[in-house]
């Protein structure tokens, strides 16, 4: 009974953590869509609402856009770059403030008095400025950093490229070609002796003596 009950146990535990990503995976897509008709609506709001609910709509919006593209942004980076880690949790510090903000936000659009909404907006949307541009920044560094290692390792298989191409271009050819290119094989230049100096005259008198005379006279000396 022992192993059939640790076998139900393992069951068990695989089941409820097949549960729990199911769960959590529907959390996060029901929130995914809850966010983007959210957008809609402030996107609707922000182009036909020229009034206070407008103005607040938009900049709801722009801090919304600018956390979600720089978080697209590290997320991608951060598979091939380990430093972008480092970005990441300090994004996570400025979606809090963001949520925050947001929240301020969504309760401003309903403050019926247009005297707070008036006075309280301005505030909010120079913090609303603040940290949309901090994101940006680490957007823009991320894409300026990925830009800058493309353009190195373009540069260096270009030369590896140019490198290859005159290894391939500089072939041996057989000492026979050479030969040829060059009008046949060498041969000693006439009347140098093949100790390679040049003969003196007192040689070169006896040489041709040499030959003037009979071979039975040079016998006999």
């Amino acid at each position: 009974m022992e192993p059939l009950g640790i076998l139900m146990l393992l069951v068990l535990c695989m089941v409820a953590a097949i549960g729990t990503l199911v769960v959590v995976g529907a959390v996060k897509a029901a929130r995914a869509v809850s966010t983007k008709a959210e957008n809609v609506a402030l996107k609707a709001r922000a182009y036909t609402n020229p009034g206070a609910p407008g103005r607040i709509a938009s900049v709801r919006l722009r801090l919304r856009a600018a956390l979600e593209g720089t978080r697209q942004a590290l997320e991608a980076a951060a598979s091939q770059d380990a430093q972008v880690g480092e970005s990441l949790q300090l994004l996570k510090r400025l979606e809090t403030h963001g949520t925050e903000l947001d929240a301020q936000l969504r309760g401003l659009e309903r403050e019926p008095e247009p005297t707070r909404v008036d006075a309280k907006l301005p505030e909010l949307r120079a913090r609303a400025e603040q940290i949309t541009h901090a994101a940006e920044e680490l957007r823009w560094a991320v894409q300026d950093r990925q830009h800058r290692f493309s353009e190195d390792e373009l540069s260096r298989l270009s030369d590896e490229c140019t490198q290859e191409a005159d290894a391939l271009r500089h072939w041996s050819r057989p000492a026979q070609a050479d030969e040829a290119a060059a009008g046949g094989p060498h041969r000693p230049e006439p009347g140098r002796l093949t100790t390679g100096r040049w003969p003196t005259a007192d040689e070169v008198l006896g040489f041709v003596d040499r030959i003037r005379r009979p071979s039975g006279e040079t016998n006999a000396r």
